[in-house]
């Protein structure tokens, strides 16, 4: 993230100045940068980076209490994600959305999102701290040890726990709008797999059907709908997304991308199972109408 403070520097090319808009509580209000740089280095220790985009970077780090693993994720504020409450204030859209399902966490005591724990705002850059699951890897890198290729009764299980997460956050009235293998990490817990999401990044809150027009996400990924119409809907495009992972899961070393799917350069293997491919069919429809609800795929007898 070039021209962010390094917190192994000094202060110095900091702005004390420039102060984060309304987001949440979670947000330290009253306190100078240096302040709270003070008290993120005294909490957190930052280590290794985990990984760069082209927003932030992210780094592995312990709470120093008792040694947790965190992921310290640094962005700078010209790219965080914003938007407006109804007193016409702007707020940080991942900072909200994932305060909210922390807190359906510590009603439920689990949940598929990685929990947020601290936001510091550092003068020119937004530090969020959330828990990191260890051990764990990245969907993508958990595919390419496996050969790039997975067989359907270990996709499945992938797939059952991606569903269930995606209807909590239909319960919140959460878009992700980027759900891909790389967003998407696998938590292995003896022999046990479990799926937790990350990087809310481009999320916003929206209802299943309400229209957007402006695309956030991977471009490789974007729903038919917003190519042929240019609006997309929270429900189908996340099925549409979900449907993309499974695809990939199941087709070695492919990418499912959108424009080559539409041009029928990728097509669903016929010797997949039969309901594996309805499956496959009813999350990848080019008409958003036509696909299923993320409820209506829980039930689908491929899962059962």
């Amino acid at each position: 993230m070039d021209g962010s403070c390094d917190i192994n520097k000094s202060l110095d090319g900091c702005s004390k100045d420039e102060e984060e808009g309304p987001t949440t509580k979670r947000l330290r209000k009253g306190t100078s940068v240096a302040e709270q740089w003070a008290t993120f280095l005294a909490k957190y220790k930052q280590q290794g980076m985990l990984g760069e985009g082209g927003y932030g970077r992210v780094f592995m780090g312990l709470r120093r209490a008792d040694n947790f693993p965190v992921a310290i994720k640094h962005i700078k504020k010209i790219y965080v994600h914003k938007e407006v409450d109804q007193n016409g204030e702007e707020f940080s859209a991942e900072v909200a959305v994932m305060s909210r399902l922390s807190a359906e966490r510590a009603e439920s005591g689990e949940s598929a999102s990685v929990a947020l724990l601290d936001v510091y705002d550092l003068g020119l850059e937004q530090v969020l701290v959330m828990e990191r699951p260890d051990p764990c890897q990245d969907l993508l890198r958990y595919l390419k040890a496996h050969n790039g290729l997975l067989q359907e009764g270990h996709a499945k299980v992938i797939v059952k726990q991606l569903l269930a997460a995606a209807a909590e956050l239909e319960r919140h009235n959460v878009f992700h709008r980027d759900i891909k293998l790389e967003n998407i990490l696998i938590q292995s817990e003896g022999d046990a797999l479990r799926v937790r999401l990350i990087d809310f990044g481009v999320s916003c809150f929206s209802e299943p059907s309400s229209l957007l027009k402006t695309f956030e996400g991977t471009v490789t990924y974007k729903p038919p709908e917003f190519i042929s119409r240019g609006r997309y809907a929270a429900g189908p495009t996340t099925v549409w997304q979900l449907g993309t992972v499974l695809f990939e899961l199941l087709h070695q070393n492919s990418v499912c991308g959108t424009l080559e799917f539409l041009t029928q350069k990728l097509r669903i293997r016929k010797t997949l199972s039969a309901e594996c491919r309805d499956f496959l069919k009813r999350c990848l429809g080019i008409i958003p109408e036509e696909r299923s609800t993320v409820e209506q795929l829980l039930r689908h007898p491929w899962l059962h």
